[in-house]
């Protein structure tokens, strides 16, 4: 696995999407990137072709448990949805190339739109588990770029502006069909960090006074190829836990999951709406 501007990495990129040209029975028109739990969140999506990580040429596999690590391709009101159920993650031990490889695929198949969903845990005291999120923006603190290196003009240009990065009309969008809907859907920062150990109380204070509304440790690495690939971009986060500095409260993995699980079919109404209206 290369990085980006690296010639061997462009290859890579090529012929996988190549690959996956060859299999699909569409041109994909918008992206849709699962987080940890959130891999059901399709189910409005008419699949017609599914494929493991391992089986696509030169793509990484994802060692997270939740995470089905499989692409899957489909109709989804008319458009048709490249799915990636289940991301990479810095903490795994990727470089930021291999995490943001599957947005550099569906930049090379034409993908315009990207969604990407995320399990964050709340910090904003105002949200409870299982709210849906709309990432208005958000604070990289994992310390990585996946566009540090040579710039590859065919993807993007040297300094790409982050002043917008998500599509104000899609979260004006999502947040007209989550009130349709009667779904709870609130605005927020995302601060990405790099992981694997949760946050400390004295951390949890520091990301809050920031600005910070939801914490992960994904998306951030993502969303910056998209930019740098010209995509609209709308973040969804499910808030998971709500993180009290002054109260902690130990946070498993599974009850994490668990609370994912159960507002994935929330989700999957939200972004089927989406989908429609676009």
């Amino acid at each position: 696995m290369g990085y980006p501007g690296n010639d061997n990495y462009w290859h890579e990129v090529q012929e996988a999407a190549a690959y996956l040209q060859s299999q699909i029975t569409g041109s994909p028109e918008i992206g849709l990137m699962s987080g940890t739990g959130l891999g059901g969140s399709t189910a409005s999506m008419a699949v017609d072709f599914e494929i493991d990580y391992a089986d696509i040429p030169h793509f990484p596999v994802s060692t997270v448990v939740s995470h089905a690590g499989r692409m899957v391709s489909g109709r989804m009101h008319g458009r048709y949805v490249m799915v990636m159920q289940g991301r990479f993650h810095l903490y795994e031990g990727y470089p930021p190339g291999a995490v943001t490889f599957p947005v550099r695929v569906m930049q090379a198949l034409g993908v315009k739109t990207l969604i990407v969903t995320n399990a964050a845990g709340g910090l904003n005291p105002e949200f409870a588990p299982g709210d849906i999120m709309a990432i208005v923006d958000h604070i990289n603190l994992t310390g990585e770029n996946p566009l540090v290196g040579t710039n590859n003009e065919d993807w993007g240009v040297r300094f790409p502006d982050m002043s917008a990065v998500y599509s104000p009309e899609l979260i004006q969008l999502a947040g007209n069909v989550a009130e349709k809907n009667g779904l709870r859907m609130k605005k927020g920062v995302y601060v990405g960090l790099k992981g694997p150990s949760l946050e400390t109380p004295a951390e949890t204070r520091f990301i809050r006074k920031i600005g910070a509304d939801a914490v992960g440790l994904s998306t951030v690495q993502e969303v910056i190829a998209a930019v740098h690939a010209g995509m609209r971009i709308l973040g969804l986060s499910i808030i998971t836990n709500i993180n009290d500095p002054d109260r902690p409260e130990p946070a498993t993995v599974e009850e994490i999951i668990g609370v994912a699980k159960n507002a994935a079919p929330f989700l999957a109404q939200l972004i089927s709406g989406v989908a429609e209206e676009m």
